[in-house]
């Protein structure tokens, strides 16, 4: 086997995704249940530990793309992973079983969702995301994670001792997870950036749309995996959380550390397109979600949908 063939590309990407699923369980689980061992609840996890682990590939893929590849490749990853965040992990889930939508989710961590996206737009629409834009995209991250910060306190402060004996303990396995998970992530990450531009490249395909595609599928992976489970058990909380936290730390967590690091150019065709059809998914869920507080399963196929045109539109 020949280094660089299209064989050895599709070897990367295929064990590149593997890895990131596998590292990404891993994290989940071992974020979770330590988490859960000082009483968060699942919206609360879902929105910031399950989030940010889940945010993990995104922010591998887009720093390795930036510094080894292109700033196309890692905002590409970005954009399409919010997208399809929205339209096929939500929408996936809530066929599976209807998600009911928390308030505290839809009053507090939404609107961060709704203003991270806007964020991203307006501060690209001039053709370049610099290191200014980058420092204020962290600094909405800070007022989030005290938003985040605060509910906790509100939630440990009314746990009573009663519960608090029937919390699960801290376990050394746990951290275990999490080790493992970041090692399988950093690795599945850098395989997955190499094979799939290579691959990709070598067909003719632009920087922007291999992570509007393959890039921001592989890394919306554990958010999909995450969401899908906790939809077969009941827990929408957990599924919502997860999208609108994740979506949340890839603009201001990952393109804010990004964009400190190196400028992020972006592209015309980003503007024109890609930045309309991340407004109109994230405003078309918040829509479903301010109907009753629910995402139906009618809502779920409406999502699912809207993610298949938007792929269909990027086909050359």
């Amino acid at each position: 086997m020949l280094l660089g063939s299209p064989l050895t590309e599709l070897l990367l990407l295929a064990g590149g995704a593997a890895l990131l699923y596998a590292g990404a369980e891993l994290l989940v689980k071992g974020a979770s249940d330590l988490a859960l061992a000082v009483g968060l609840k699942a919206s609360t996890v879902g929105v910031t530990v399950v989030a940010f682990a889940t945010t993990a590939p995104e922010l591998f893929v887009s720093l390795l793309g930036a510094v080894t590849v292109s700033t196309d490749t890692g905002l590409g990853a970005i954009v399409g992973s919010n997208i399809a965040n929205i339209g096929l992990v939500l929408g996936v889930s809530a066929l599976i079983r209807p998600l009911d939508i928390s308030q505290t989710v839809f009053e507090r961590h939404v609107p961060f969702m709704v203003l991270a996206a806007l964020l991203l737009v307006g501060l690209g629409w001039d053709g370049q995301i610099g290191a200014l834009d980058g420092v204020f995209m962290l600094a909405v991250l800070v007022a989030f994670t005290a938003v985040v910060l605060r509910r906790v306190q509100q939630t440990q402060s009314s746990i009573s001792a009663a519960e608090r004996e029937g919390m699960p303990d801290a376990r050394l396995r746990d951290a275990a997870f999490v080790v493992v998970g970041i090692v399988a992530l950093v690795l599945g990450s850098q395989w997955l950036v190499e094979g799939g531009q290579s691959l990709l490249s070598a067909a003719g395909f632009s920087d922007i749309f291999i992570g509007l595609t393959v890039l921001a599928l592989g890394t919306s992976l554990p958010e999909l995996a995450a969401s899908v489970v906790a939809a077969i058990r009941g827990e929408a909380d957990f599924s919502v959380g997860n999208v609108v936290g994740s979506n949340i730390y890839n603009v201001l967590a990952v393109l804010g550390i990004v964009a400190v690091i190196t400028p992020i150019s972006v592209s015309a065709d980003v503007r024109g397109f890609e930045f309309p059809a991340l407004l109109v998914v994230t405003a078309l869920v918040v829509g479903l979600m301010s109907r009753g507080k629910r995402i139906s399963r009618a809502d779920g196929a409406v999502l699912v949908a809207t993610y298949g045109g938007f792929i269909y539109l990027l086909l050359p």
